[in-house]
């Protein structure tokens, strides 16, 4: 479980990261380059359901850039269970991304509050280092609708309440980490 850290030094990968920005910030990239500096097993857990072309094209963007020795678990729903899992086998895993998850949670007409509640608690039961990517959606207009205002809201208190479990939180615009935490 090492990286390098600011200094340059060789350093462990928090137990918990998470990664924000806005839409093509350049989290995705920045949270696998944080990983690819882990020395044993790495999952790329992918929460994205690829429902059109222009959704294969961004899916098929992020596959060509990994390394292969990288394992894929592509998982839009089960998102504790899944973490609780890989992590038990001792691999490094990099959620991408939990604004996608929740996307999925909602479409699915699942207990939002439950669902976040039971992957804050599998936090507790991973046995290695998570980093979370996921989109700021509160620096834009209030919405115009319901759903998305709830949206909005959901991800907005699931980003505080990861943050504050985290160990290490960047915002990420341009390419360009700004520590948080």
């Amino acid at each position: 479980m090492l990286g390098t850290g600011l200094s340059g030094l060789i350093t462990p990968l928090p137990a918990i990261t998470l990664v924000l920005g806005g839409a093509r910030s350049g989290k995705s990239r920045y949270a696998e380059e944080l990983l690819d500096r882990h020395t044993g097993a790495r999952t790329y857990l992918a929460t994205a359901e690829i429902r059109d072309a222009e959704m294969a094209e961004r899916v098929k963007l992020h596959r060509d850039r990994r390394d292969p020795d990288w394992r894929l678990v592509e998982e839009p729903l089960a998102l504790a269970q899944t973490l609780v899992s890989e992590t038990e086998k001792g691999a490094a895993v990099l959620v991408d991304c939990l604004t996608l998850w929740l996307t999925n949670v909602m479409l699915a007409e699942r207990d939002v509050v439950a669902e976040c509640t039971a992957l804050e608690q599998a936090l507790g039961q991973c046995g290695g280092p998570i980093i979370f990517v996921a989109n700021e959606v509160g620096l834009g207009i209030v919405p115009d609708n319901k759903l998305a205002r709830d949206f909005r809201d959901h991800a907005g208190r699931l980003n505080q309440r990861l943050a504050a479990r985290a160990d290490h939180v960047l915002f990420v615009a341009a390419g360009l980490p700004l520590i948080l935490k």
